[in-house]
């Protein structure tokens, strides 16, 4: 580890990079600064695109501006990361070099759409923003045929998102008063929806059985054609509108940057180092034994924050990263489950699954909520 903590580097203003930001401006010194770094101008929660996509509301509305992330002994800069040395921990940007005591990568996945020949000329996806907004002009046109939300790789950010996707499509083709005359396949790489959690994959597949969703198992879709999605051992599953889950890989400026081994950065399970002195990795861009999802960087964050706040006072290290997390399942017609992960803590992975009900409809509002204040405070909440 460094000799001295002045200046901590942060790359990415996901989960993980807001998280780490807002918990060491809490508790640092005046002698230590933060310079959090991200190439967009908002931040938009994961879970908001399913409702873009559906016409719950637009993307402007979702958009919570890095302006309004205002905290002490923080600069968030928006510029675009071209080159990383671990070694150094120094950063190039577009506008800048930035180097640091501390560098903590947090840059996310990016989606490779190349990675599936004919996803783009021949599908959907519904992962980013843009393809949310696509879809939810799309959508309100779709008044027959063969619906299939097919994952193109795995592992993928927010696990459940094809089976909510997939129940919020039957719900939104039922009160358009077509859903008899539509066919809905999810395809995925998983024999479960849910793996480490047998209760929430079956509570998924009763629902699935319920409203007539095909589940087709343990096959990712390797490509697209007119049509036609040619899953991997070579079947073919017809389509007249394909609803994509995109490859996902770590972005390129971490690939060149010596950090990454087999697509992403390797780090201590327990620690989130990375096997260079004073860089850690967390969230979707590391490889930490646990799904690829906002709630696990956010938790990830607050290990390394407290790691960091230990270096810097001389105080015994915190406890490991315990892979604990809970995730909201939006089941359709305003119903909402949870399911709590915890995949390093105990000998097993294992998931808790918490039925819907009108508790956990309110739970995740106030999630939402109590984020976008934390977070966001120069934003007003409203009423």
């Amino acid at each position: 580890m460094v000799a001295a903590v002045e200046r901590i580097l942060v790359l990415g203003a996901g989960f993980g990079g807001l998280e780490l930001a807002s918990g060491l401006s809490e508790a640092l010194g005046g002698d230590v600064n933060v310079i959090l770094i991200d190439k967009s101008d908002s931040f938009v929660f994961g879970y908001s695109k399913l409702d873009v996509m559906f016409g719950r509301t637009t993307a402007d509305a979702v958009r919570l501006p890095y302006s309004a992330f205002v905290k002490p002994r923080v600069r968030l800069l928006r510029e675009t990361v071209l080159a990383i040395d671990p070694e150094a921990r120094r950063v190039t940007t577009d506008r800048s070099v930035h180097e640091g005591d501390v560098l903590v990568v947090a840059l996310g996945a990016d989606y490779d759409f190349d990675g599936t020949p004919g996803l783009a000329e021949h599908g959907s996806e519904f992962y980013s923003v843009a393809g949310a907004e696509h879809l939810a002009a799309v959508l309100p046109g779709f008044t027959c045929g063969r619906v299939v939300i097919g994952v193109c790789g795995a592992p993928y950010k927010c696990p459940p998102a094809p089976s909510e996707a997939a129940l919020l499509l039957h719900d939104y083709l039922t009160v358009r008063g077509v859903r008899e005359n539509c066919e809905i396949t999810i395809a995925t790489p998983f024999q479960t929806p849910i793996p480490p959690s047998p209760a929430t994959s079956e509570a998924l597949l009763v629902a699935f059985e319920e409203r007539g969703i095909a589940f087709e198992r343990g096959h990712r879709v390797a490509s697209l054609e007119a049509g036609r999605a040619v899953l991997d051992d070579g079947r073919v599953l017809p389509f007249d509108l394909f609803l994509g889950v995109p490859k996902h890989r770590a972005p390129d400026v971490v690939l060149a940057s010596g950090l990454a081994e087999d697509g992403y950065i390797p780090v201590s399970s327990q620690t989130l180092s990375t096997r260079f002195p004073g860089v850690y990795a967390l969230g979707d861009v590391a490889t930490a034994g646990v799904p690829k999802a906002g709630v696990f960087s956010e938790a990830a964050a607050r290990v390394v924050a407290k790691t960091l706040l230990a270096i810097l006072h001389g105080a015994e290290p915190p406890p490991p990263f315990d892979g604990r997390a809970s995730c909201y399942i939006e089941f359709g017609a305003g119903r909402v489950a949870r399911v709590d992960i915890d995949f390093l803590s105990g000998p097993t992975k294992h998931g808790a699954y918490h039925a819907p009900t009108p508790e956990l409809v309110a739970e995740k509002v106030r999630f939402g909520s109590s984020h976008r204040e934390r977070w966001f405070s120069g934003i007003p909440v409203p009423a």
